[in-house]
């Protein structure tokens, strides 16, 4: 029997805490995870970070697999990640007449739920009984199918599914344009319900459009009917947006330390250096604490002013929650992650510092990323009087499995079991990166021979579209018109796309 290496060894290690403290709350029927042992409800977005450890553990052991065991252990892990995103895209797929009306309406109420039954991946709430239109989570989820098909997953099985993930595309590729109640749910700070323009759904929005164009999601088995296709006008809408407003949140919210997931992993939706590190900055000199950061200032969600009673507060009333904002360990883990990525070391070792510093250890050792961290209520008084003195305590979900998952990617790549590469297979972190310019070549033709003579006249000679044959050039309008058949399914009762603007860069 051979022995194990060392790096297979230390693998296994983090097989077990992955299978003991994300694996083990899989649904085995529907493949979603449920919010906590007590909640039973599976949110789209947790259940899409809550997977990113296991793929991210698949593919570190896809390097080392020279046994038999280590491949199937790598499989099981793959199969895993499939079997989420398949129960997710089903739990949507059966609110296929949602996105059919949700593409001429833009209604709150015609919106996909944002969350579904962990046991059978049916809604769990009213369509007005919860903000269910956010669509950073809907666009996070083509995100992750992106990547993880382009890492060589086969998660997208009949061209009906084909056409069900084009029509996501549509469903958010006006994010620009749609208030939604954002990556927190709550809409505006003071929790009126409201829906507002958030910047971390736009920029999610955009880096899905993004990695799905051109995509082909029956991978190298696939043919013209599998690929996706997206405008690239709507993409470039949503950067024009979203750097219009960085590094503002929204209309009510000054700043958030969700843009965290938008500048940098795994969304890379900015291409503006400056504009990163200004957000960056910005969230960590106004945000961060010693227990991590706040999501946004005067956030009251489990503060001890908190009234568990109510759900909306006036805006005056917002000021008793300054200052006391719970933590939240989750934002160490992204700024971990963003500075692997960004191959700064010396911040991962710093940030990596702080955050073991905070987890919670169990009996066995095992470190586990608390929710959040909130402020005593007996030593408020005291917090007021001089932010950041008071110690806190873990309050809500440990292990948190969001902030868990993005934990262990953050160990498995500063252990050099992972590159930042195999996490980003479609290259979105080069965006940044400074390219050459962009030559546009433009080609005149004249409609006809009275067009043509015309411009003669003036002096520009030019061929007509005569001319050119056999080459067929068509107008602006055929090209409009052939994306309406784009995502055309019968069966599924989906229309395809409904506006006819396809835009210049089309």
């Amino acid at each position: 029997m051979r022995s194990r290496s060392n790096s297979g060894v230390r693998l296994d290690y983090y097989q077990r805490i992955v299978h003991r403290l994300i694996m083990s709350h899989q649904q085995p029927v529907t493949g979603l995870f449920p919010a906590s042992p007590h909640n039973q409800h599976a949110w789209i977005r947790d259940n899409v970070y809550c997977i990113l450890a296991v793929w991210g553990l698949s593919m570190a052991y896809k390097k080392i697999a020279d046994q038999d065991e280590d491949r199937a252990k790598a499989y099981e892990l793959e199969q895993c990640c499939v079997k989420l995103m398949r129960g997710l895209l089903m739990a949507m797929m059966n609110q296929k007449d949602k996105v059919e009306r949700f593409k001429t309406t833009q209604n709150p109420l015609d919106s996909l739920h944002a969350k579904y039954s962990s046991k059978n991946g049916q809604p769990v709430v009213g369509d007005d009984e919860w903000g269910h239109l956010q669509i950073d989570a809907i666009s996070l989820y083509l995100l992750i199918l992106a990547q993880m098909t382009a890492s060589g997953l086969q998660i997208v099985f009949s061209l009906d599914e084909v056409s069900f993930i084009q029509n996501l595309v549509f469903y958010i590729e006006s994010a620009y344009c749609i208030p939604d109640y954002g990556i927190w749910e709550r809409g505006d700070k003071s929790n009126h319900g409201q829906t507002e323009l958030n910047a971390s759904s736009i920029g999610m929005a955009k880096a899905a459009l993004e990695a799905m164009n051109e995509l082909d999601l029956f991978g190298a088995r696939g043919g013209s009917g599998s690929v996706i296709h997206v405008l690239a006008d709507e993409a470039h809408k949503c950067q024009a947006v979203l750097q219009s407003m960085l590094p503002r949140e929204s209309n009510s919210k000054e700043l958030d330390a969700g843009l965290l997931s938008v500048i940098g992993f795994p969304a890379f939706a900015c291409d503006d250096p400056q504009l990163i590190e200004s957000t960056q900055n910005a969230i960590v000199n106004r945000l961060q604490g010693r227990y991590g950061c706040k999501r946004f200032l005067r956030d009251g969600y489990n503060t001890p002013k908190e009234d568990k009673t109510r759900l909306y507060y006036e805006r005056w009333e917002l000021r008793m929650f300054e200052n006391i904002e719970s933590e939240w360990p989750l934002f160490f883990c992204y700024l971990i992650l963003n500075k692997a990525f960004q191959t700064d070391k010396d911040s991962v070792s710093e940030y990596s510092q702080k955050l073991e510093e905070i987890l919670v250890k169990t009996e066995e050792g095992i470190r586990l990323v608390p929710e959040l961290y909130a402020v005593p209520a007996e030593v408020v008084g005291a917090e007021y009087q001089n932010p950041g003195s008071q110690q806190r305590m873990a309050v809500g979900r440990c292990p948190f499995l969001w902030g868990q998952s993005l934990y262990i990617l953050g160990k498995l790549l500063q252990e050099g079991f992972l590159a930042v590469g195999e996490l980003d297979p479609l290259n979105r972190r080069l965006g940044a990166q400074k390219k050459p310019d962009v030559v546009v070549q433009v080609v005149i033709l004249a409609e006809d021979n009275y067009i043509r003579d015309k411009l003669a006249e003036h002096g520009i000679h030019v061929q007509t579209i005569a001319d050119v044959a056999p080459i067929e050039v068509q107008p602006a309008r055929v090209l409009s018109h052939l994306y309406t058949y784009l995502g055309r399914n019968k069966k599924l009762g989906l229309s395809g796309r409904k506006s006819r603007d396809v835009g210049i860069l089309s």
